[in-house]
Order: structure tokens, then sequence, then C-alpha cells
């Protein structure tokens, strides 16, 4: 039974995350702040990790980034819940490595889908393939999980790496929005923008080989412009 830790200042939002995924069959833990979340993390790492951003103390936001940077830690999911909702708060937590971001008020059902979500993409093999995806001064390499802009490491969060990785594989064809939302998230009829914020994140990071390569084709979806394997 996957563990879940709820970290929540507020107690009515926390009991009632708590009541919501435990109905589903997780096992759940709450936490006030982070710093007391992320000392039980190294007793016992959970599943999943859901963050409100504003919490007392060490914020949601710096709480995530020591877990990135702690191997034992980096490679749990998190979802970010805050109230805040606009785009550069959005980026900033995507950026931290988050691998989602819910704003509130929102719908259980959808939490608890985008929950199932996280963990079952979490629990999915790695990619066998291991060819070198190419294109120009950027190059993805899966047997090293690197990714490198004219030499230059760049640093991806998680879901970043997999969205890069399924637009190169699929070079100069439309991925619809869908179709990416399901191969990367596992997502299924959720409208979300979550996708649009992570294309924004991972475009900033490549600097000239995002923009010039992963181009919006508007109304339908994404493509990345040129490529090739060696």
């Amino acid at each position: 039974m996957p563990l879940l830790y709820v970290i929540e200042d507020d107690s009515g939002i926390r009991h009632l995350l708590t009541i919501a995924l435990e109905n589903c069959g997780y096992t759940v833990k709450g936490f006030d702040s982070a710093e007391e979340a992320l000392l039980s993390m190294e007793q016992t790492p959970p599943d999943l990790c859901l963050f409100d951003i504003m919490l007392p103390g060490m914020d949601g936001v710096e709480a995530v980034r020591r877990m990135r940077s702690a191997p034992g830690l980096m490679q749990i999911p998190v979802m970010m819940l805050t109230a805040k909702d606009t785009e550069l708060d959005k980026v900033v937590g995507l950026d931290s490595g988050a691998d989602d971001y819910m704003t509130k008020p929102f719908g259980v059902m959808e939490l608890t889908a985008r929950v199932r979500s996280l963990l079952r993409r979490a629990q999915m093999p790695a990619s066998g393939g291991k060819t070198r995806l190419v294109c120009e001064d950027l190059v993805l390499d899966p047997a090293t999980h690197t990714v490198t802009v004219e030499g230059r490491p760049v640093e991806l969060t998680h879901k970043e790496y997999s969205l890069l990785q399924c637009l190169m594989e699929n070079s100069n064809r439309v991925m619809e929005r869908s179709e990416l939302l399901s191969t990367v998230w596992g997502y299924e009829n959720l409208e979300t923008r979550t996708l649009d914020i992570h294309i924004q994140s991972l475009r900033k990071k490549l600097g000239k080989a995002g923009e010039g390569h992963i181009k919006t084709v508007r109304g339908v979806g994404y493509r990345f412009i040129g490529g090739g394997q060696s």
C-alpha cells in the first residue's frame, strides 16, 4: 500500500486530503511543516508527497529542492498544492523539482486521479532504449539520463526530461496535448495547464535550442523540429 505524505499547515485541508486519500486505499501521514516531513523522510521515505507551498518556516519550494538534491529522495514524485495560481508561481514550483501542480480550491476527484497517475508513472520501468537523441547542439542521452546544450549539462526535472524525450523521439510530427499528457503523465481526459507550464520551463532551460525546436501548434499541441538518433 503506497505511503503518501501530506505537508499542509491548514489542519482542515490536511484532514480533508488525508480522508480522501485513505479512502482511495493509501496510507497517509500528515505534517504541518516541511522540516518535520523531511526529517521523517530520512527514516521512512514515502512513495509520493503533496506539498503546500506556503508553509511556516521552510516553504514547499525549498523543501522540494532539498529532496531533489538528496540521493534517497530525489526520485519521489511530488505534487505542489497552493493558493497561488499565476504562471510564474507555477513555473517556480515546477522548477524546484515538483512533478505536478494544483491550485486551491481543487476537486478531490481530479487530485486523486493525478496522484494515481504520478504513482503509476513512478512505478513504470525505465525505457530500455539507449539511443542518443541529437538535434544540432542539443543532445539527450538515455544511457546517462542527461541533456546537454553546446556540451553544457542542463538540469531538468524528471517530467521535463520525459517530455523532451517524448518530443524528440517523435520529432517533426505534431503531438496532440492529449497524447503528451497520456504518454508523459498518464492523464486521461483531464484539462490541465501542467503541460503548457512544463513546455514553458523546458524552453527557458534549453535557451535558444528550446525556442528554436519546440514549436506550438495552436489548438492542437506541440512539435519538435529537427533531430535524429546517433
